[in-house]
């Protein structure tokens, strides 16, 4: 496994990197939680908890980059991201919950959301742009934690989309049922990122099974 760069230049960008990260996840998370409650939207719904689970992952990257971790296998850091994967499965849970149920008229129809179309549109803009930075940085430190992590913001482009196309189909068209099928839409790629916090855990247990047989 390679180690992580020693360069001090390195770790405090990465570190400012994520540190930019979470400062818009948790703005964006207030914002859409906020719009969320006031259009009975589903989709924004969906857009700040899974923020708030973003804020979560950058803190374990935090975490290890200022503590100056080598170790990509404390026992920590697997727990945090064992918890981590666990949340994203709540998540998809609760959404596909409210989704039907908003479906089939249990709750209110979501209402038309200006100002939840923008959060998401400056949302794309800016998780594009720590994409292309995180991913380089991660490069020239060996970092595949940071990797991971740049990935991750790759994965909310997407999730952006989803969640700009219900609303934006809501507003323009008054297809209110729009947002939460792109809700639904978003559960795949949650049960993804959560299965991606377990996915290194296989083959580590794997070569520790191998190392007890010789």
């Amino acid at each position: 496994m390679k180690a992580l760069s020693s360069d001090p230049d390195l770790r405090k960008k990465a570190l400012a990197l994520v540190w930019v990260g979470e400062a818009w996840n948790v703005f964006e998370a207030s914002i859409a939680l906020w719009t969320a409650a006031l259009a009975s939207s589903v989709a924004l719904l969906a857009f700040g908890l899974d923020s708030l689970i973003e804020v979560f992952a950058g803190a374990v990257i935090i975490w290890r980059f200022q503590k100056g971790r080598e170790d990509e296998e404390g026992e920590a850091e697997k727990r945090a991201l064992r918890l981590i994967g666990f949340t994203f499965f709540l998540l998809s849970g609760f959404i596909v919950f409210q989704s039907i149920a908003t479906l089939l008229g249990l709750f209110k129809p979501p209402k038309e959301s200006l100002v939840g179309i923008l959060i998401t549109i400056a949302s794309a803009i800016l998780m594009t742009l720590l994409f292309l930075y995180k991913s380089q940085l991660a490069k020239r430190m060996g970092s595949r934690a940071l990797r991971a992590e740049a990935y991750q913001s790759l994965v909310c482009d997407l999730q952006d989309l989803l969640v700009f196309f219900g609303l934006a189909l809501n507003s323009l068209l008054g297809w209110w049922w729009a947002d939460p099928v792109m809700a639904l839409a978003l559960v795949p790629l949650l049960i993804r990122e959560g299965l991606e916090a377990f996915e290194e855990e296989i083959p580590r247990a794997g070569a520790e099974r191998a190392s007890n047989l010789h």
